[in-house]
């Protein structure tokens, strides 16, 4: 597949001739910018720290200590970021910000009366009405409270929001909010009394926010507004006009670029036929018609690939082509733009004198299986990967040992049945267990039970798919957890929108092409979180049953929570670090095993959202996160200010920019974790048993009574093709694969000082531990082919 195109797209376009008319701006601010070394760019108030605690920084260092301002804050007026400055590339501190219009709105602001300190959980918020006043009823321990606010001021990314005055008790409250999350009509409606409608330059002042709050759209009909009200400077608006037909056409641009890069190849190449040519530059033109001519190439290239290799197996006896008819139609139905480089190889040789029209179609199938790059030349062998294909999938699918056992017999009689073949096909293939369509109503949507756990019982849970999903492409995805008196559909709508009458879904993982788990796992009536094992079964099992019916792309799974299914997602997320690309607690609180594990949040990116004003969080969790930021690790908190116990939406599409960075590394060349309870025992290639008793605490017998250390292991690599492990647990399974170790070779592995008796030159690789732990664990990107257990020191023994 052809890669996609990269185009320079206008964040703000205040070059336009807008800013060129004769108008004063205001005076130039100055800011701070630094660049993450994930890529992200942060920009605002700098300041460095020595803690998240709010309390006041003491004085720097004297000269010559040691700088223990390992924390930096980038305060933006609506966010405050907290990042590690081991996490920085680069910084620019005080430099010139752009020019920035904002709004100062007429408002009778509380300027005596109790300060909030504290926000509760918000019962009913009033839509804004046209001069900027809404009610907020939130839940306090002194029952419903309900508070006037105003919008006192507007910028093009943040809106502040204060307390108004009012008969009787006043109350002192500052809380900002997105400026995008007000709708455009009401946003219209108050700036449109705060200025002169007769003065243009007042006018005009509206058109530059807009454009700095990225609505062209809006920015255009007001232009349009100003040259009805002002014909006399119609004229000199008009390339003003024609730089924002520019504007929107690179944006349309680029949203092209998010669908085709989502996968939704039907919609990018629709938007693409349907694109505005009128007054757009050549240039933004010429950029459409190369992705044009991309699609269209792409189209042909399949179409030529189905005649080339008819052509070529008409050719063969009769009796081959009768084996290959079956793989030969499932080729043709399923080839398309998400699969098309499976065929890469038989392209490039299809016409290739040197080799035989039998070596040519072997290619052909070969690629399809296992992949364009790992194509044969041998049909025979081509041919046994159908029938092994097959057979994979039906152990897969297959829950019942002894049936496992007899698919696992056939596999003998196969050329391809060896592991290596094996691992390829396990990469390419399709969800082994099939699952019934939605209903047209709600496409994509499905609710589905992953069998019974012991002392948990059904596992239901929901997922929703994003548009087009194909069977054929890995998905990023995100497991996310309700919080009390929510529900798993309410998490489904957060991340990817809600449904619409037609049942499709607008939001972001639509969007970006995610697919969206939402575990049922809490209890009905459930006020907390109980850390249990019981709830990180639910989840945990949720997820592989997902991963069996979904194509999910095991690298790229996300875990988030809202409140206690933050408190939920961080736990889990910090007792199985192996398993997420990263975590995103939101409105979440450390507790119990989260405070003790806070180690192994070294291993696993983690992005905290949460609210100023959240009751106590943000000081009782500033001592975890403390450590996080002080130690480099991957940590981002983002804190709303004025803000309490929300969902906060305002911060998905800064989510999902950071997830679209991140990947998780399964093959870890060295790691040191801690474990306090018994199922907290797999970390990537080691799996643990028998911990000292000493060091698990069982959730009913929190908080500890005694004096305890956590179960502490490391495991490292070293260039000699050697393993060193050392673990409090009395009993290490090493789960070994080409991607740790050279198999070919000898291997030296040593577990608490005790060599492991492996002998000869290199590991025999078993199919049924490949088979079986793709089974198991549900991920076909990265099956382990041999196992050891220690201390017995035994290789690829299977138990029941």
């Amino acid at each position: 597949m052809p890669k996609f195109p990269s185009f320079p797209i206008c964040k703000r376009f205040l070059g336009v001739s807008v800013a060129l008319a004769a108008l004063a701006w205001p005076a130039v601010s100055q800011a701070s910018r630094i660049v993450l070394k994930d890529g992200r760019v942060l920009e605002g108030k700098l300041a460095r720290l020595t803690t998240l605690a709010p309390k006041p920084e003491k004085p720097g260092a004297p000269q010559g200590a040691p700088d223990v301002l390992s924390i930096v804050l980038m305060d933006n007026n609506l966010v405050r970021y907290f990042v590690s400055k081991q996490q920085i590339l680069s910084a620019d501190e005080g430099t010139a910000a752009e020019n920035v219009e904002h709004f100062n709105v007429r408002q009778r602001v509380a300027r005596l009366g109790g300060r909030v300190a504290r926000v509760g959980p918000l019962v009913e918020i009033q839509p804004f009405d046209e001069f900027g006043r809404r009610i907020v009823t939130m839940n306090t321990n002194q029952g419903l409270i309900s508070v006037v606010q105003g919008i006192s001021e507007i910028w093009p990314t943040w809106t502040k929001v204060e307390a108004l005055q009012v008969q009787g008790k006043n109350v002192i409250w500052d809380m900002r909010i997105d400026t995008h999350s007000l709708p455009p009509d009401t946003l219209r409606s108050i700036l449109s009394k705060q200025i002169d409608p007769t003065k243009i330059d007042q006018r005009l002042k509206m058109v530059r926010l807009f454009l700095q709050m990225e609505r062209d759209q809006d920015a255009l009909q007001e232009l349009d507004r100003i040259r009805q009200d002002f014909p006399e400077h119609k004229a000199q608006f008009e390339q003003t006009v024609r730089e924002l037909k520019q504007v929107f056409a690179q944006r349309a641009l680029k949203e092209i670029q998010v669908r085709r890069a989502a996968g939704q190849h039907q919609l990018s190449f629709g938007l693409l036929n349907k694109f505005p040519a009128e007054g757009v530059a050549g240039e933004t033109l010429k950029a459409v018609q190369e992705v044009v001519d991309e699609y269209r190439a792409d189209f042909d290239e399949g179409t030529e690939i189905r005649k080339k290799f008819d052509a070529l197996v008409a050719k063969l006896p009769e009796a081959v082509q009768t084996k290959i008819k079956p793989i030969r139609e499932e080729m043709f139905r399923e080839l398309n733009l998400n699969s098309l480089d499976r065929m890469a190889t038989f392209w490039q040789f299809q016409r290739d004198p040197q080799l035989s029209d039998e070596e040519k179609v072997a290619l052909g199938i070969s690629g399809w299986l296992i992949g364009g790059n790992n194509a044969l030349r041998n049909l025979p062998v081509a041919l046994s990967l159908v029938e092994t294909r097959n057979l994979v999938r039906d152990f897969l699918a297959e829950p019942i040992k002894l049936n496992r056992n007899a698919i696992l017999a056939k596999f003998a009689a196969q050329e391809a049945g060896t592991p290596d073949l094996v691992a390829k096909l396990l990469k390419y293939l399709a969800p082994p267990l099939e699952t019934e369509a939605p209903p047209k109503e709600t496409p994509g949507f499905y609710e589905l039970e992953a069998g019974e756990t012991p002392g948990v019982g059904p596992l239901k849970y929901y997922v929703q798919l994003p548009p087009e999903y194909d069977p054929h492409r890995l998905y990023p995805t995100i497991v996310t957890l309700h919080g009390g008196g929510t529900t798993p559909q309410l998490q489904i709508d957060w991340w990817a929108g809600a449904r619409r009458p037609d049942g499709t879904r607008f939001g972001q993982a639509s969007r970006y092409g995610y697919i969206v788990i939402a575990p049922a796992w809490a209890a009905e009536g459930q006020a907390s979180y109980d850390y249990s094992a019981a709830e990180h079964a639910h989840v945990l099992n949720t997820l592989r049953d997902a991963c069996r019916r979904f194509s999910i792309d095991p690298d790229r799974v996300f875990l988030s929570g809202h409140s206690m299914g933050g408190d939920a997602a961080w736990d889990i997320g910090l007792a199985h670090p192996d398993l997420w690309a990263g975590l995103i607690p939101i409105v979440a609180r450390t507790d119990r095993y989260i405070q003790r594990l806070w180690e192994n949040a070294e291993y696993v990116p983690l992005y905290l959202v949460q609210g100023q004003w959240d009751g106590d969080k943000s000081i009782h969790n500033a001592v975890d996160l403390d450590r996080y930021l002080k130690h480099g690790y991957n940590t981002t908190v983002a804190e709303y200010q004025g803000r309490g116990h929300e969902n906060f939406s305002d911060e998905i599409q800064n989510l999902f920019d950071w997830m679209n960075r991140y990947r998780r590394n399964f093959f870890p060349h060295e790691f040191e974790c801690q474990s306090m309870r018994p199922w907290d025992n797999y970390f990537w290639w080691l799996e643990l048993d028998q911990f000292p008793p000493k060091s698990m605490i069982d959730p009913a017998d929190w908080p500890p009574q005694r004096n305890y250390h956590p179960a502490r292991t490391k495991a490292s690599l070293n260039a000699n093709n050697g393993m060193n492990i050392t673990s409090a647990a009395d009993k290490v399974t090493i789960w070994l694969s080409p991607e740790i170790v050279n198999m070919n070779a000898k291997l030296t592995i040593s577990v608490n000082g005790r060599r492991a008796p492996v002998g000869g030159r290199g590991i025999e690789p078993s199919l049924s531990i490949l088979l079986e732990d793709a089974r198991s664990r549900a991920d076909r990107q990265h099956p382990f082919w041999a196992r050891v257990d220690m201390p017995s020191g035994t290789l690829n023994e299977m138990g029941e």
